[in-house]
């Protein structure tokens, strides 16, 4: 195998390593949401302004971005609510003591330092580290 051949995979190895971090290896820089208006089967789920389902939902966003769910149904007024993130404290000590600046800068670019704050929010429920269920407490249409 030639030299220039070699370098290049040594590289292209590296790379990958120092460009990844913690919160990226472990968590992603999105995460999958199950989203369920409770009681409510007929209910139009919008996340960010865009329709996702109806009763229950489930896609994929990004862990930087707060999530804004709006529920609708006939003859009920629409209810609008927001799930915050939380930064991903434990993340960040592994990213820093592993990848150093490196990593630390990768998670707070993609947006793998933070996380939903089901912790504060007892509507979210962390099922894995990637996958988390909201619920929406619809109970004043009372359709």
């Amino acid at each position: 195998m030639k030299k220039s051949t070699l370098l290049i995979m040594a590289i292209t190895v590296s790379s990958s390593f120092l460009f990844s971090s913690c919160g990226v290896i472990f968590g992603g820089s999105k995460y999958n949401a199950q989203i369920e208006v409770k009681d409510h089967p007929n209910a139009l789920i919008y996340a960010n302004g865009e329709k996702i389902g109806m009763g229950e939902a489930r896609s994929q966003f990004k862990r930087n971005q707060p999530l804004k769910i709006e529920v609708k149904q006939d003859n009920c007024e629409p209810k609008t609510k927001n799930f915050e993130n939380k930064f991903r404290t434990g993340n960040f000590i592994l990213s820093t003591i592993s990848f150093g600046l490196i990593g630390v800068g990768v998670d707070l670019g993609t947006g793998a330092a933070y996380k939903p704050d089901h912790k504060n929010d007892t509507s979210i429920e962390k099922l894995s580290t990637k996958n988390f269920k909201f619920t929406v407490d619809y109970s004043e249409c009372k359709e």
